[in-house]
């Protein structure tokens, strides 16, 4: 069997896995995300591999690019990627990577972008099971109306980082984006 090498990460606003797999990066997820087993799961069996703690060379280089990041010293990651998951879901997570630093765009305008206005909630889903969160920026795409909507780190790790990328988030939901939030659980 394969191995995906993973190790932790603390940052100022939560413990992220980072998970390696052939030279690649392929997991920066929230330990206390919602989605975590999925992702998991869902990396074990489509890279055919199990999961054993233990040193990479990718990690090492990410925990780095990270603390730059968090210290305001990096807007943008070089890292080799691995997306695992459907040609759709590697399609959208691809379109987070060009996601300005500073900026945000809502779930409309990222379907947009991708020539598939319709698909706003297929988009969405895509993003909440995004297993590369921080690199591959999900905590850029907020609500039409501007506002946070579900993260799989939480809001509070979502507003830190969008206001570490000097973005002032709109402190509350409205009632029909809480109500999205809660029947869909979005990066």
């Amino acid at each position: 069997m394969k191995t995906i090498s993973i190790q932790q990460y603390e940052s100022p606003c939560g413990t992220l896995l980072l998970g390696t797999f052939e030279g690649k990066l392929c997991l920066c997820d929230w330990t206390n995300g919602w989605h975590r087993t999925a992702t998991e799961n869902r990396l074990k069996k489509l890279l055919r591999a199990d999961f054993v703690v233990q040193p990479s060379e990718i990690a090492d280089a990410a925990r780095q690019q990270l603390d730059e990041f968090f210290r305001r010293q990096r807007t943008a990651f070089e890292l080799p990627l691995l997306f695992v998951g459907t040609a759709f879901q590697k399609q959208v997570w691809t379109e987070l990577l060009r996601i300005p630093y500073g900026t945000t765009l809502s779930y409309g305008e990222m379907a947009q972008s991708l020539g598939i206005p319709k698909a706003v909630r297929a988009v969405a889903n895509a993003n909440g099971a995004n297993p590369i969160s921080i690199i591959a920026p999900c905590h850029r795409v907020i609500g039409s109306n501007g506002t946070l909507t579900g993260y799989g780190g939480g809001l509070e790790a979502k507003r830190y980082l969008l206001e570490l990328e000097g973005l002032n988030p709109s402190p509350h939901p409205t009632p029909s984006s809480a109500q999205t939030q809660r029947q869909t659980r979005w990066c």
